[in-house]
This record gives structure tokens, sequence and C-alpha cells, in this order.
């Protein structure tokens, strides 16, 4: 049984390959919030970043690097955060 898989992109010409078993869910113009990668930064930011300070680049970067682990190797963390609703409703049989 070929599984299903969907796919949030944005389209700037309308246009696009079709695949077979992939959904193309276009997304309107100036909608981060529609966008799952947007909501990963958000959280990011808010739990991660904001209200630091660090002494210099390098502590940044790891700052930057030890959050986004600690964040992308939860998967249900991510499947909460990056959740797509609307996603789910376009491909939903």
């Amino acid at each position: 049984m070929a599984k299903k898989m969907t796919v949030v992109v944005e389209i700037s010409n309308g246009g696009g390959a079709r695949l077979p078993n992939i959904t193309l869910v276009q997304l309107p113009p100036y909608s981060p919030e529609l966008n799952p990668i947007e909501n990963l930064w958000h959280y990011l930011k808010s739990h991660f970043w904001s209200n630091r300070a660090y002494a210099d680049y390098n502590e940044l970067e790891q700052a930057a690097i030890d959050a986004w682990r600690q964040a992308v190797l939860d998967a249900d963390l991510m499947k909460t955060v990056c959740a797509s609703p609307y996603a789910n409703r376009a491909t939903s049989d």
C-alpha cells in the first residue's frame, strides 16, 4: 500500500509538478502562521532564545545548536509545535 505524504510549499508561479501520492498544499501569500517551520522558529525564540545575553558569537551559536537539538530530537514536541491541521484536512479521505 502506498503511503500518503503532505508537502507544504510556497509556489510563486502557481505551477509545479504533480507527483503521485503527494498532495501539494498551496499557502496564501504572507501567511507565516500556516508554515510549520515558522511555528518552530517561534517556539525556539520564545523558549530558548528570548531575554538572554551571550558573551560572544560562539556562545550564541552554541546556544542555537543546543536549542535546535533539544527541540527537534523530541518527536512529540515536533508533532505539537509543527502541527498543521489544515494540511490534514486537505488530504483526508
